[in-house]
């Protein structure tokens, strides 16, 4: 049985976690299911934004009770091999040339925290609270670091790694965590105005302006980044899609993307992509 629900609406994919009474804890399986869903995903070129949600209470628990357990007898390389399936998942989230957009309507623990910070966009209902729980445990967030002490800030993460400590999601809005907070009626609203934002821009710009952050963020601000951020912009300027924009522009008309950007109708259960071989 698949562990997502996996639902296009037009140029857009929403992917839910769907293990809501396990509270959507995450086991080799699932691991496996989100790799390849969004390796898929990736390829898709008529693909404009990604929403990850879950059904359920919880957003996402962390790691399933029942796969812990099994890993308490593992080896050292065993254990060694699973964290490399994991990291491998958040990458392939993480990497994704698609934007997405985190809708979180419930808690969010370990590595579910994890999950978010793989995320472009975070939207979390008011009341979602948000615990980096290994610690309790006796292990650490080791996999899961590289996203979240990016997101958090390393000041927040040192504390927050090593207290386990629950924070709110107002909290998390003021650590960079999240980026918008709204009442849990209105989760749905709200991501989907944020999806809205992404859709009505240029595609290939949107995927272009993603890649752009990755490749600036933290570089000097040198001869040779100088360099590569004026042939960015000569690339997009003499591609089609930035010289139809730039004309739509000067001749006060919508541009040609739009005509497409309106989504159909959801359609619940459709999976038009193949199953793990896990």
């Amino acid at each position: 049985m698949s562990r997502l629900d996996i639902q296009h609406e037009g140029h857009v994919c929403h992917v839910y976690l769907n293990r809501p009474e396990l509270r959507n804890a995450f086991d080799a399986e699932t691991i496996a299911e989100l790799t390849h869903t969004f390796s898929e995903l990736a390829t898709d070129k008529a693909l404009r934004a990604i929403v990850l949600g879950a059904h359920g209470k919880a957003f996402c628990a962390g790691a399933d009770l029942n796969w812990m357990r099994a890993m308490a007898d593992y080896t050292w390389a065993e254990n060694h091999t699973d964290g490399g399936r994991l990291a491998q998942m958040l990458w392939t989230i993480a990497s994704s040339p698609v934007p997405v957009i985190a809708k979180v309507q419930g808690d969010c623990y370990g590595g579910g925290v994890g999950l978010v910070a793989c995320c472009d966009v975070v939207v979390a209902a008011e009341q979602v609270g948000f615990c980096l729980s290994e610690a309790k445990l006796g292990l650490s967030p080791a996999t899961i670091s590289p996203y979240v002490i990016k997101a958090l800030g390393e000041r927040a993460a040192r504390r927050y790694f090593v207290t386990a400590e629950r924070f709110s999601a107002a909290r998390a809005q003021a650590l960079g965590l999240v980026h918008e907070v709204c009442a849990a009626d209105a989760l749905h609203e709200a991501t989907q105005q944020v999806v809205h934002s992404i859709t009505h821009n240029g595609p290939a710009a949107v995927r272009a302006c993603k890649q752009l952050v990755k490749d600036v963020a933290g570089q000097p601000l040198n001869e040779t980044l100088r360099d590569m951020t004026a042939r960015r912009i000569a690339d997009i300027r003499a591609s089609d899609e930035g010289r139809e924009g730039l004309q739509a522009f000067l001749q006060k008309r919508s541009p040609a993307w739009l005509a497409d950007a309106r989504p159909a109708p959801i359609k619940p259960g459709v999976r038009d992509l193949a199953e793990p071989n896990d």
